[in-house]
């Protein structure tokens, strides 16, 4: 499951929204990482609804125009809880590697690898800024 959905059902598990609360709430849960743009999201409730993961709870007439309510369905729920198993899994599993992980040696090089922008120089590769590619 694609991040923006996980959020939108995350969102969606608490009560039923319309689009800009379900803007808001995704911004607020990613910490502002991930905002979704109306296109992106009325798209995304439109493959969610088909998938039968969410639904239309209700419409109202705001301002004279119509805002949409939708809300997690079982189906949608069922899927939220499976994600959100996966994703506990895969971070136990990343903690338990990490503790593992020996850390680097404080000094200036490490034989053998490519350099790290932000990480030890590592002699005998190129120099890879912002991480590993």
């Amino acid at each position: 499951m694609r991040e923006p959905t996980f959020l939108i059902l995350t969102a969606l598990a608490r009560a039923p929204m319309h689009g800009y609360g379900l803007i808001q709430e995704v911004a607020e849960l990613s910490g502002g990482t991930l905002e979704l743009r109306p296109g992106t999201l009325y798209g995304a409730l439109d493959r969610l609804t088909d998938d039968g993961l969410v639904s239309l709870d209700r419409q109202e007439i705001v301002d004279g125009r119509a805002r949409k309510y939708y809300r997690l369905t079982d189906h949608g729920d069922a899927a939220l809880r499976v994600e959100t198993e996966r994703l506990r899994r895969s971070v136990e599993a990343a903690t338990r590697r990490l503790a593992l992980r020996p850390a680097f040696p404080a000094g200036p090089s490490v034989t053998g690898g490519p350099a790290i922008a932000g990480g030890p120089a590592i002699a005998g590769g190129p120099a890879i800024a912002g991480g590993v590619a």
